[in-house]
């Protein structure tokens, strides 16, 4: 899985923590779905959507 969550939280000049208080969860979480050590839930995945107030497929894609 891919994701553009970094450029968008630099354009939005969130840091990781601003983001996971946002969506509720942890600065590791938003570090960890960054860095592809992790893979949002469809319901996280939704909540950074809307927080970003963009479309999903714009954040996140399958890689491939």
């Amino acid at each position: 899985m891919t994701t553009t969550l970094p450029a968008l939280r630099a354009a939005g000049k969130l840091t990781q923590a601003d983001l996971a208080r946002a969506v509720g969860v942890s600065r590791q979480t938003i570090n960890s779905i960054e860095t592809g050590r992790f893979e949002p839930s469809l319901s996280l995945a939704l909540t950074i959507a809307r927080h970003f107030e963009r479309p999903l497929e714009e954040i996140f894609a399958l890689e491939g």
